[in-house]
């Protein structure tokens, strides 16, 4: 064996119910969903909004890929950047209420170059402990100071931020948090942001398409606005397709153009997916439905899911976690519902904190009142 303490190291991770295993989707995204050539009951996808097989994104695709071809070619800044992502920069600036707008390949890239172009060696960041693996290796590739602070724990932030003498401040935190479903104090923060001049980079990922009457994220459901914001967002999951972005004020955007590797050095996302991004954003303007249509079936959920020894969070999002505690009771339950033709899925560590492996839910507009009846009855049922 070539690598035999590689071998071993994966043989420890199956001993402690930890080693992960890839499944074969054979259909698009949706309520059900084909799995190894069987259909499910889907609750494991971020397409929230319902969008990521809606005909009017997919007829964008075609028709982006009949006038722009399939591949940008190049990186934006040679000769990759076309007039249908100029067009979708144009619209999600609009969208969120901020100056300009500068898209990314993925959220995990946006995040990587946003940070790396703010801050570096003289300079400190300030994260929550329950940030994305996305922020947590852009903090680190900066090579600024990092500085982490136990989740939401703005007493503790205010003491590090306060005793800091770092040349440039930079506090990043996730808006919705990915694991728990639980929503940052945007305006605490940036509250203390102001006080000690620092920025304040919001990752929302999972709020973004979400959360505030039009879908426009954080920033709206909080109601604030300020120049020393740096919002970015992805487009894989309510948005339906793929990428992120970053937005805020001009000098900050054109900052990232010049700045940036992540955006600087690959190749521009391919013009048919930015013109169904703009379809779908279009849609999650007009059609309010499917953010109301998410509010009432957490609430059902909520009102039907009575497990005995578990633990669901207190979440208004669409993800719903379900802490069970250890790992592999965690993957018994989500096989238990794979028996009954659910699937949801079991998240252990290093996602989650040792001890609370859990099942994450997630709720999509897609979904009927009677397929989160189906789960909550399923769940009830299971005893492991």
């Amino acid at each position: 064996m070539t690598f035999p303490h590689l071998a071993a190291e994966l043989k420890t991770l199956e001993t402690d119910g930890l080693l992960r295993r890839r499944r074969i989707l054979e259909s698009p995204q949706g309520a059900r969903i084909i799995v190894d050539g069987r259909e499910f009951l889907s609750f494991c996808s971020n397409d929230y909004l319902g969008l990521a097989n809606h005909p009017a994104l997919i007829a964008a695709m075609q028709q982006g890929a009949a006038q722009f071809g399939v591949g940008a070619g190049a990186s934006h800044l040679v000769s990759g950047h076309s007039s249908a992502h100029q067009q979708l920069e144009t619209a999600l600036a609009e969208f969120v209420g901020l100056e300009r707008a500068l898209l990314f390949s993925t959220g995990y890239m946006a995040n990587l170059g946003i940070v790396g172009a703010l801050v570096g060696r003289d300079d400190e960041i300030f994260a929550d402990k329950l940030n994305h693996a996305s922020l947590n290796d852009a903090a680190l590739l900066s090579r600024a100071k990092l500085s982490r602070y136990p989740h939401l724990d703005l007493a503790a932030l205010e003491q590090r931020l306060a005793v800091s003498r770092a040349r440039r401040k930079l506090v990043v935190s996730d808006a919705v948090f990915s694991m728990d479903g639980n929503l940052a104090p945007v305006a605490q923060l940036l509250a203390l942001c102001e006080h000690y001049n620092a920025w304040l980079m919001l990752d929302d990922a999972h709020g973004f398409g979400v959360l505030g009457a039009g879908g426009r994220g954080v920033l709206e459901h909080f109601a604030v606005a300020s120049s020393r914001i740096v919002y970015m967002a992805t487009l894989g999951k309510a948005a339906g397709v793929a990428g992120a972005f970053a937005a805020g004020d001009a000098v900050l955007i054109e900052t990232l153009i010049q700045r940036a590797r992540t955006y600087i050095y690959t190749t521009a996302m391919p013009p048919p997916l930015a013109t169904a991004l703009s379809a779908g954003l279009r849609l999650m303007a007009e059609e309010g439905w499917r953010r109301e249509h998410l509010r009432d079936l957490i609430e059902v959920l909520h009102s039907r899911l009575t497990p005995r020894n578990w633990r669901l969070l207190p979440s208004a999002t669409p993800i719903q976690p379900l802490v069970i505690g250890g790992n592999k009771e965690a993957v018994a339950a989500s096989e238990a519902l794979r028996e009954r033709g659910i699937w949801a899925p079991a998240i252990r560590p290093p996602t989650v904190p040792k001890g609370q492996a859990r099942l994450r839910i997630s709720l999509s507009a897609a979904h009927e009142v009677a397929d989160v009846e189906r789960l909550a009855a399923a769940l009830n049922e299971i005893e492991i």
